[in-house]
């Protein structure tokens, strides 16, 4: 985690200890610690807050704050303080939807996407690609031949990004963020990758070949919790 944000290294280190704390108090009979897993719902709170800590931008903020909502209103509903069903508030669903495209990033060279629930397919040559899924699917085609980079987001859902016909000018940097889903990555062969992200409960495989020498980097950060991300050629 030595390239990790030191804030997402604190709340990261505090969640794994505090189940290794309650796993230990269990096997040692000194209290019912399964009791504590009626909480499991404050698990959208803590991806949320680490989302929002590793934002970039106002959409992360947006899906961030998503997050922390679900697992509060989980948590509340579990403990019978508030009885509420989520379904019903499938038109907060969509007033998210219009505040994220609203607080997109504007006035930089990036293509950006969202697909919330269902499965999107397109072509890009922006230098800076903006990606995100929501229990959905995207899958991005990028020709780019000075590409520099961009953000991708996978919760509950899944994108495949084909950068085989892009090229680079300098070293090109790809924030992802995978919770609950996946993302898959295909690179030119030339192309050398160096992987400074950080798993939780997930994975971040580089199953590329590395070029002798070769000189086009793809660096390679964030964070995959309870996700996966497969860097290939």
């Amino acid at each position: 985690m030595a390239n990790t944000n030191p804030q997402q290294r604190v709340v990261i280190g505090a969640f794994i200890l505090i189940i290794g704390l309650l796993a230990l108090i269990d096997k040692l009979n000194i209290f019912e610690s399964l009791h504590f897993f009626q909480f499991w719902p404050t698990v959208f709170i803590a991806v949320g807050v680490l989302k929002i800590l590793h934002s970039k931008g106002r959409p992360s903020i947006v899906i961030g704050g998503g997050l922390i909502f679900v697992g509060v209103v989980l948590t509340l509903k579990h403990l019978g303080l508030w009885n509420i069903n989520l379904w019903d508030w499938w038109p907060a669903l969509l007033i998210a939807v219009g505040t994220y495209i609203m607080v997109k990033d504007k006035g930089r060279d990036a293509a950006g996407s969202l697909a919330i629930g269902s499965g999107e397919q397109g072509s890009s040559d922006s230098a800076c690609l903006d990606i995100s899924v929501v229990m959905g699917g995207n899958k991005t085609v990028s020709n780019a031949q000075d590409f520099k980079g961009g953000d991708i987001t996978a919760v509950m859902g899944g994108v495949e990004l084909d950068l085989r016909g892009a090229s680079m000018q300098a070293d090109a940097v790809l924030n992802l963020w995978a919770t609950w889903g996946g993302i898959v990555i295909k690179v030119p062969e030339d192309w050398s990758i160096v992987n400074r992200g950080t798993a939780l409960m997930g994975a971040i495989e580089d199953k590329t070949i590395s070029p002798a020498g070769g000189s086009k980097r793809l660096i390679i950060t964030g964070t995959a919790i309870m996700g996966g991300v497969e860097i290939k050629n």
